[in-house]
């Protein structure tokens, strides 16, 4: 426990008191960081850096003593849950994608046996020049 922030430390149990049994005076009574900060009157970095453990020990309280979910928690399980999805339509994506480049390949190998086997011999345009001469 830092020694030069005792006053902060009680101001801000104090402040998780009154979040907590839902009588709020200096917030809007949301069980977030934030609000612990406004209520306590201490900076919100100042909460997250200098006193982590009680801003550990808040949500847990939430946890056990209100049986709700932080919104912290709430917002990342909700990206967790898009980031899912979306890893899922992106595996979707890449195995359509690699079924129709067999599909292609399969083709273009047909029209490439296709054009050595037929005996009339492809026009070429006048101005393409032959690395080797036909052969008849």
């Amino acid at each position: 426990m830092p020694q030069q922030h005792p006053d902060e430390r009680t101001r801000i149990r104090e402040a998780m008191d009154r979040l907590l049994t839902g009588q709020a005076t200096a917030s809007n009574g949301s069980l977030t960081i934030t609000a612990l900060a406004a209520e306590a009157d201490v900076h919100r970095m100042a909460l997250m850096k200098r006193h982590a453990d009680l801003k550990n020990e808040f949500y847990e309280r939430v946890r056990t003593e209100t049986q709700q979910v932080p919104e912290t928690e709430k917002r990342l399980r909700e990206t967790v849950a898009k980031l899912r999805k979306t890893i899922a339509n992106q595996k979707a994506e890449i195995d359509e994608l690699r079924h129709q480049v067999t599909g292609l390949t399969l083709a273009s190998a047909v029209l490439t046996q296709e054009r050595g086997t037929s005996a009339e011999p492809v026009p070429t345009p006048d101005n393409v020049v032959p690395f080797r001469p036909p052969t008849a």
